[in-house]
């Protein structure tokens, strides 16, 4: 891969700790994930990225770090990272990890620090205020688990911000020292040999916030001194941001006003994944027709990242409250299924009734639309969700490798596992797992490795444009092209369960020898492009030309 190589990459999403157990302790760990690099390789997964590795009190699932320079001892410890690394570069595997900078854990020492004295040289690395701020009840992220901003202490007799938990006080980016710290924990785990960061809450980590204000001004210049700090550190290291904020904004996340791309090069798209979902329910492309349409012009290198399921839930914010209520009724029907009052706490296999048809049709979607494909951990073997599970954990079960006990995650006693493993039922370890899927020929596995390695012979998905296709028929079809450097791609999706036939010949003149690359089934040879048959469920990619 050359530089840019996150234009053409596949990112696979995995937690450490759910992925696979070397040592049978019940958890997860860094010797377990090198045991299954082979695997992913064959996925046709070109990047790995690690949810937090730090060492933490894991009261958030690790996002409460406590040190930033380590190795959690549940996963290993430096020198087994440093193998990961070297393993996955063998394997032509880029390895990212998360940037959790926002806040820390306050266990951390800089907090303990901070807390103690005035006179602490931390005091001023997290945001304080005297008296008690008139937003302290303003600007939760997780409504319903979270009651505050502001938390009173007693022992600094002063009140801290924090955006999220109580126990993840926020860092103070208006200063210096902190803003040099966070270069230097990207400098240490760039040269130890990451490369690059999906970057945490980004909006809340630019916050120069004001007691009293709960609208304070972003920085967005850090952003601009962060990834030139990066670049020069490592050339082609990657800034992957979570930024879920209005579409007009979204922009000056990539770059100044000057119109380069000088600050992140990927942010995840929510607004297209809220509309995916969305047509999805309706079995209507209308709302990805109009998430392209709406999605804003970004500078030269700006890339999104695709999802449909990441490590969180289904985030529906960005739709309007009716639209979010036909969603739940379709995917979250009942109130366990939803959290925070705007999302869907559930894996897609289950979203989707385990029809294999539909899933097909998901994710050849989704790794067909301009952009970077992310996929979370088991979204290739159809995994299910726990919703026993309390909030976004029941997502975050062990992976399912083969019919041995807990999966082959573990080989601990399912009382001591870290996370547990599904058992029973459609979605059980028992029925879904690696092992019988990578015997079957026509499993859901082997379906991705197929998607996948067509993807590979399609760059102008990841570096080329995007355009809806405008033609008249069935509203449940979606038929948008690619065209870049090396030629030209026609994907034609079907969201609805009725087959349609499509009059194509406005294309006709363009095609040079055009074949189906994937579909969902053996189709008529193309002719005038006239009469171009897709089936309920259906997909077509079809190679329009090649000029490579």
């Amino acid at each position: 891969m050359t530089d840019r190589w996150y234009r053409k990459a596949v990112v696979y999403c995995a937690d450490i700790d759910t992925f696979a157990d070397s040592n049978d302790d019940g958890c997860g760990d860094i010797r377990g994930m090198i045991n299954r690099l082979d695997y992913l390789a064959r996925l046709g997964v070109n990047c790995l990225w690690l949810n937090p590795i730090h060492p933490t009190p894991d009261r958030d699932d690790g996002y409460d770090v406590a040190d930033f320079y380590n190795i959690d001892p549940r996963f290993g410890n430096l020198g087994d990272f440093a193998e990961l690394l070297h393993q996955a570069g063998n394997l032509g595997i880029k390895v990212i990890i998360d940037l959790v900078v926002n806040h820390t854990s306050d266990k951390h020492p800089w907090f303990q620090s901070a807390r103690s004295s005035p006179d602490s040289p931390y005091r001023d690395w997290y945001v304080w205020s005297e008296t008690e701020p008139a937003d302290r009840k303003q600007g939760m992220v997780f409504p319903g688990e979270q009651d505050e901003t502001w938390t009173y202490d007693r022992t600094a007799k002063l009140w801290y911000y924090h955006r999220f938990y109580k126990f993840q006080p926020d860092l103070n980016i208006n200063n210096p020292e902190v803003r040099e710290e966070i270069k230097k924990i990207t400098s240490f785990w760039l040269q130890l040999g990451v490369a690059g960061f999906r970057m945490d809450a980004v909006p809340f980590i630019i916050e120069q916030t004001e007691p009293g204000n709960p609208n304070s001004p972003k920085d967005l210049d850090f952003l601009t001194e962060l990834r030139q700090h990066v670049q020069w550190r490592k050339g082609d290291a990657v800034l992957l941001a979570e930024a879920n904020v209005e579409p007009a904004q979204l922009v000056d996340f990539f770059g100044d006003k000057g119109g380069s791309n000088n600050r992140i090069h990927m942010l995840f798209d929510f607004m297209l994944n809220g509309r995916l979902i969305l047509a999805l329910a309706r079995e209507d492309a209308e709302p990805i027709i109009d998430g392209l349409r709406d999605t804003p012009q970004l500078p030269e290198g700006g890339q999104w990242a695709t999802f449909l399921r990441n490590h969180d839930e289904i985030d529906l914010s960005r739709l309007t409250a009716e639209q979010r209520e036909e969603v739940f009724a379709k995917f979250g029907p009942e109130p366990e299924m939803r959290l925070y009052g705007r999302g869907i706490r559930r894996r897609l296999a289950p979203m989707l009734g385990n029809d294999r048809r539909h899933l097909e049709l998901a994710y050849a979607l989704q790794f067909s639309l301009r952009g970077t494909p992310v996929i979370r951990y088991g979204e290739e073997i159809g995994m299910g969700d726990d919703l026993s599970e309390q909030g976004r954990h029941a997502i975050r079960t062990g992976m399912q490798w083969s019919l041995t006990a807990n999966g082959g995650f573990s080989g601990a006693k399912p009382e001591d596992l870290a996370r547990p493993v599904i058992s029973g039922g459609d979605f059980g370890w028992e029925k879904v797992n690696v092992t019988l899927q990578r015997h079957d020929p026509n499993s859901l596995l082997s379906w991705f490795e197929r998607m996948i390695r067509t993807l590979r012979e399609a760059p102008e998905v990841g570096t080329g444009s995007c355009t809806h296709v405008d033609i008249p028929g069935s509203t449940s079809v979606l038929v948008h092209r690619a065209d870049g450097e090396t030629g030209t791609m026609v994907f034609v999706h079907n969201l609805g369960t009725e087959a349609a036939t499509l009059d194509l010949s406005s294309l006709a003149a363009e095609a040079d020898q055009p074949n189906d690359v994937l579909a969902d089934q053996e189709y008529p040879e193309l002719g005038k492009w006239d009469k171009v048959e897709v089936a309920g469920y259906g997909y077509r990619w079809i190679r329009l030309r090649r000029t490579v």
